[in-house]
């Protein structure tokens, strides 16, 4: 005997739709993880971009109080350097040795290169106004080793050794002493010999002065994660 066509026709319907169901479901499933991997993304992405606002915000007020800072500098260093008398109690615009200007004499004494022959010259001219025979000048030329010191975040005195030998009388012996304790430039005197007689003394002297490398500004970039 045929089977029933009415209940075969129904069983066909029935398979028809549960494929239909199977099928919306899959779809809605899969709708349903692309929008929550696209939400997870949308999130992720606006809370990285509230960051990145919050650091550049941040480097915006770091620049308006560096430019104030900046103003307030120009106005001190202007002030510093225009002074009618300099901290030497010298003519700012002269030439003699206290003159020159508040700036010059700081750099004058604290230089930010290792330069030894400027060194040499500076020692010649300050015992030359002393009115005494130079014999020596001398020490160790390091400026290859010490050319890595150009410049450092956190900059220290370095030391400059050197050694000198003059002749002269006692009174021109001693204004060498004394100069070298006026100096601008520090100069700390390690050792020192006296030979000879009251007309002609003989003053050999081992000292070390500094120099202080300029200060670098490290501007770098900042990765915002």
């Amino acid at each position: 005997m045929g089977g029933n066509p009415v209940l075969s026709t129904k069983r066909m319907l029935i398979d028809k739709a549960n494929t239909r169901i199977v099928i919306y479901v899959s779809v809605a499933a899969f709708i349903l993880v692309l929008s929550l991997v696209a939400t997870k993304t949308l999130i992720s992405q606006a809370a990285y971009q509230n960051r990145v606002i919050s650091a550049k915000h941040k480097a915006v007020d770091t620049l308006k109080k560096d430019i104030d800072t900046t103003d307030q500098l120009k106005t001190s260093y202007q002030a510093f350097t225009g002074t009618a008398q300099n901290v030497l109690g010298g003519n700012p615009g002269g030439d003699g040795p206290s003159d020159g200007n508040n700036a010059k004499i700081v750099l004058d004494a604290l230089p930010s290169q290792y330069d030894f022959p400027g060194l040499t010259t500076s020692l010649e001219w300050l015992l030359t106004q002393q009115q005494v025979a130079i014999s020596n000048i001398s020490g160790t030329d390091d400026e290859v080793a010490q050319s890595a010191n150009s410049s450092s975040s956190s900059p220290q005195p370095n030391t400059i050794p050197f050694s000198v030998s003059v002749t002269g009388d006692y009174q021109h012996i001693q204004s060498v002493v004394d100069a070298f304790s006026r100096s601008v430039r520090p100069m700390q005197i390690k050792t020192m010999d006296i030979g000879g007689g009251k007309d002609s003394l003989t003053l050999s002297i081992t000292a070390q002065t500094y120099y202080q490398p300029a200060k670098s500004l490290n501007i770098g970039t900042k990765v915002v994660k």
